[in-house]
């Protein structure tokens, strides 16, 4: 399956609420969700008052996720297997590994406005972890890890831009952000609470477990 690269308006969209997915355009009135709360389509209004079944209502949940962090298909089920294996509640470890993904750190730590720009920064390789050129979005981040903004990358306007905004904005208890150095530290692994997204886990867990 290839990577969607349609409007991603429409995704946000098709599960009825932001994902965050165009940076600073989700946070005015511009925002698609605010301007057309209706699935896309022909019948978008007519599919909405409709009752989801049980299984729609899991599988909804398990898009919502995997659209909110770019990935794709197989790669979800791989991070489900492996959250599966572990000890612990299999729902929050799957949050946990979706969250450490190097593309969902620098979205958090604010080098990025949204995780697809993130993951495009990442692959343009702007950004070193713990001294090395780390180009994979995918990259599992772990506690200790420094991430900086390369230094020839440092001028870019679009990062001068982030760091004017980056005053009022959230960064999690597991990351660290230091604009004046352009780097960020793990200083822990993300817990559960810190997913400041409204996400049902349990959801997904009940549909894999089919």
């Amino acid at each position: 399956m290839a990577r969607y690269t349609g409007p991603v308006c429409r995704l946000c969209r098709r599960e009825g609420e932001k994902l965050f997915l165009k940076a600073d355009r989700c946070y005015t009135d511009k925002c698609a969700v605010e301007r057309r709360g209706v699935p896309p389509g022909e019948h978008g209004r007519g599919r909405r008052r409709r009752n989801q079944s049980e299984y729609g209502q899991q599988l909804r949940e398990k898009q919502k996720v995997r659209r909110m962090y770019g990935v794709l298909e197989k790669q979800f089920q791989r991070y489900y297997d492996e959250a599966a294996r572990r000890k612990g509640v299999t729902g929050e470890l799957l949050l946990q590994l979706l969250e450490r993904r190097l593309d969902n750190a620098v979205y958090r730590l604010g080098f990025a406005g949204s995780r697809p720009e993130a993951r495009q920064m990442v692959n343009h390789g702007h950004f070193l972890v713990n001294g090395r050129k780390t180009d994979i979005a995918s990259f599992m981040v772990s506690e200790g890890d420094v991430i900086e903004i390369k230094t020839g990358s440092r001028s870019n306007p679009r990062f001068q831009e982030l760091q004017e905004m980056a005053a009022g904005q959230h960064v999690p208890g597991w990351l660290t952000v230091d604009w004046e150095r352009r780097q960020g530290t793990v200083v822990r692994l993300p817990e559960r609470e810190e997913v400041d997204i409204p996400i049902q886990e349990h959801l997904i867990v009940e549909m894999y477990s089919r």
